[in-house]
């Protein structure tokens, strides 16, 4: 899994695709999530997993470990796995958590045995794999017969939230979707190895604070939706979205119905 939106994000990384020193907290910063949301997120995750516990859990693209801990914590040990160096470096200087652990790799060659891991979380990690089909055969060898895959948070096309300041951006919404398949394409990649579908459905994520709030983390550039547009298209929609927040920056930011598709390993 390369993250190739890294490349492009201005002040993030560097001509050969590694993030610049500094860069791993500030995406951290940009992408973590309020204690509501973490809870909002956990909720969905203990519908769609196995009512049995511990469960030994994958989080695929785990970044900078926004929800590792948190996983250990509710259904048990947690490998977080991750190729980005740096972002890997930013979950060691977090306090540790006695079942989590962090190994380099991808979705398309995950560092542990056949079978030994009931679930995978793919937090908005999905459309960062390069080689889908094969990323979909390995995560069924990791997991055992009857482990789920969680894949969610706008890695669909046609069920895709539309955050309030996407318009701001020129092309912003047709930028966005570029980067994310249709679900039926998503489903039938993974039916073809060896998956079912076991549900599909949309989570309520809770206010990620104020516009302001919102604002301060957009200027962070860290989506991978910036690496879609241009500078100067960059540029026209931060100052749009500064001048609407200007208006009223204590407005909450809505509430994101955000897409949760559930599959299991025959």
């Amino acid at each position: 899994m390369r993250y190739i939106g890294h490349r492009l994000l201005t002040g993030t990384a560097d001509e050969a695709g590694r993030l610049r020193p500094g860069a791993a907290p500030a995406l951290a910063r940009a992408r973590a999530l309020t204690e509501q949301q973490s809870r909002a997120w956990l909720s969905a995750f203990a519908a769609a997993l196995p009512q049995r516990r511990p469960l030994v859990g994958l989080d695929v693209g785990a970044g900078t470990g926004r929800f590792t801990p948190a996983l250990a914590h509710a259904f048990g040990p947690v490998t977080g796995i991750e190729p980005a160096v740096r972002m890997r470096e930013v979950t060691q200087a977090q306090p540790s958590h006695p079942d989590v652990r962090y190994l380099a790799g991808s979705a398309e060659d995950l560092p542990v045995p056949d079978g030994s891991a009931d679930y995978a979380l793919m937090f908005l990690s999905w459309h960062h794999v390069q080689d889908k089909p094969r990323a979909a055969r390995e995560l069924a060898r990791a997991l055992r017969p009857g482990g789920r895959l969680l894949l969610l948070r706008g890695n669909f096309s046609d069920h895709h939230p539309e955050p309030w300041w996407l318009d701001h951006f020129p092309r912003g919404l047709a930028a966005d979707l570029a980067q994310f398949q249709p679900l039926h394409e998503v489903v039938a990649m993974f039916t073809a190895a060896g998956w079912r579908v076991t549900g599909f459905g949309t989570v309520t994520q809770p206010s990620e604070g104020t516009r302001a709030d919102v604002l301060g983390r957009l200027r962070l550039r860290a989506l991978s939706f910036f690496s879609q547009l241009a500078p100067d298209e960059i540029e026209v929609g931060l100052r749009s979205i500064e001048e609407a927040v200007a208006a009223d920056p204590d407005a909450p930011s809505p509430p994101l119905s955000e897409p949760l598709l559930t599959l299991e390993r025959r």
